[in-house]
């Protein structure tokens, strides 16, 4: 599949996402409240596509944001991977969890292991975190 045709595909992929219950979580909890460039909305869209890319840090992802049409989408036209890191360290993690349950909501009627999504639902971070050896064997 051709790089290029991300970008047409994208607005479908996402289209799910941005929904009034997403909307109305990100106006309630003034995530956006003072943002003028990478709002809470940019910045998903911005990781989303990492995440379909595989991109390894920051950098990679401001690089990202240099393309043309995908400047159209964000609503601006470069942003530094300082500004993403700070952008990832502000987000409120209940405003993605409401997004994820919302999503896994849409999700359950088309599925046919209804039985399956009766269970509860655990998210699992997989983040590694360097420890000191001498205090923490």
């Amino acid at each position: 599949m051709d790089k290029n045709t991300l970008f047409s595909s994208f607005g479908k992929w996402i289209a799910p996402i941005y929904g009034e219950k997403f909307c109305r979580q990100i106006q309630e909890s003034g995530q956006d409240k003072y943002v003028k460039k990478l709002t809470t909305t940019a910045y998903l869209l911005l990781f989303l596509h990492a995440q379909l890319e595989s991109r390894d840090g920051f950098r990679d992802i401001a690089a990202d944001a240099l393309n043309e049409e995908f400047q159209n989408i964000l609503g601006f036209t470069s942003i530094s991977a300082s500004q993403l890191s700070r952008k990832h360290n502000q987000v409120d993690p209940a405003t993605l969890a409401v997004l994820f349950f919302d999503l896994v909501r849409q999700i359950r009627p088309h599925t046919q292991y209804h039985c399956v999504w009766k269970q509860n639902m655990k998210i699992i971070d997989s983040s590694t975190i360097s420890l000191c050896l001498t205090k923490y064997k």
